[in-house]
């Protein structure tokens, strides 16, 4: 593991008191980074040893403030502004009619037949097509809280890594489980962000953080299993796959914000591995689709899976 970390690689976060330490805690005060051995449990969560002696001046404040706003979110706004275009483009071409199953198999969504007749790229465009607006404000909300703790702490090269096997894992798990059905959704890949701030909070032993996290993630697995239209194996497969690839990241709790080449070619690996498998199971389907026409523009018929 030690081969996917470079040791002179610049930490996303490092604490303000030990530099070198990286953590994705901050002072909730000041909102200054602050490794294990700075944090002060409060009534009112974190704090830095200085905010826990008393209050900071109003300049010290507003500096750390600017500190912690120039901290960069690009790949965690970018992902947001390719589902929020491709979303518009879904609803320019529905005109006035409904966003359903056949125009999103036209877009680009997940559907076992037409990955199997050589469109293996739905498992990719899958991931940023959505079914209806509630659909795409929730996953994009949950995107945006997730991916801009995580890019914060890790980079955002690693941040863009992971959220790519998770989306391509849970494009496979949507394959594995539902292949006749038309996927899409950006949950796999926020399942993904889930489980990797998961994997590093507990790494470098943020209780707060893990616990919230654990409490978050199993409230949305129950979703996931009670709720009807809601893909299963695109929420399990993107968190398994975001999981994986954040341990291949990692060295003993530690992410680089610059992986070295050896990581990202292992996370290169594991996005392949998805698309194989993808590929695999729409040749090879769990469930029999024999009998079922040829993929075209007019499959209808087919239900929408809300990853």
């Amino acid at each position: 593991m030690s081969t996917m970390y470079e040791d002179d690689a610049v930490s996303a976060a490092q604490c303000y008191r030990h530099p070198g330490r990286e953590t994705l805690v901050r002072c909730g005060s000041c909102e200054r980074p602050i490794c294990t051995d700075c944090m002060v449990e409060t009534p009112v969560g974190m704090r830095c040893p200085e905010c826990a002696r008393g209050p900071r001046t109003t300049a010290d404040a507003r500096v750390a403030r600017a500190r912690r706003q120039s901290a960069g979110r690009y790949v965690t706004i970018a992902l947001i502004v390719v589902n929020v275009v491709a979303f518009v483009f879904e609803y320019i071409r529905a005109g006035n009619g409904p966003i359903d199953s056949g125009l999103l198999f036209d877009m680009g969504g997940v559907y076992g037949p037409a990955i199997a007749h050589g469109e293996p790229w739905r498992l990719l465009t899958g991931g940023f097509l959505h079914g209806g607006t509630l659909h795409i404000v929730l996953n994009m909300m949950a995107l945006w809280f997730i991916g801009t703790i995580l890019e914060d702490g890790i980079g955002a090269v690693n941040t863009a890594l992971i959220y790519l096997a998770a989306v391509l894992w849970g494009s496979a798990g949507a394959v594995l489980m539902d292949p006749t059905t038309v996927t899409v959704g950006a949950s796999g890949g926020v399942f993904g962000l889930m489980g990797a701030l998961l994997v590093v909070a507990r790494q470098q032993g943020v209780r707060e953080l893990t616990t919230s996290l654990v409490f978050t993630l199993a409230i949305n697995l129950v979703f996931t299993f009670a709720v009807p239209g809601i893909s299963i194996g695109g929420h399990i497969g993107g968190l398994l796959g975001g999981v994986v690839a954040c341990l291949l990241l990692t060295r003993r709790g530690q992410v680089s914000s610059r992986p070295s080449p050896v990581g990202v070619a292992a996370v290169g690996v594991v996005a392949a591995a998805a698309v194989a498998a993808g590929v695999y199971l729409a040749h090879n389907p769990v469930r029999s689709t024999a009998g079922l026409a040829p993929p075209s523009a007019s499959i209808v018929a087919v239900g929408v899976l809300r990853g």
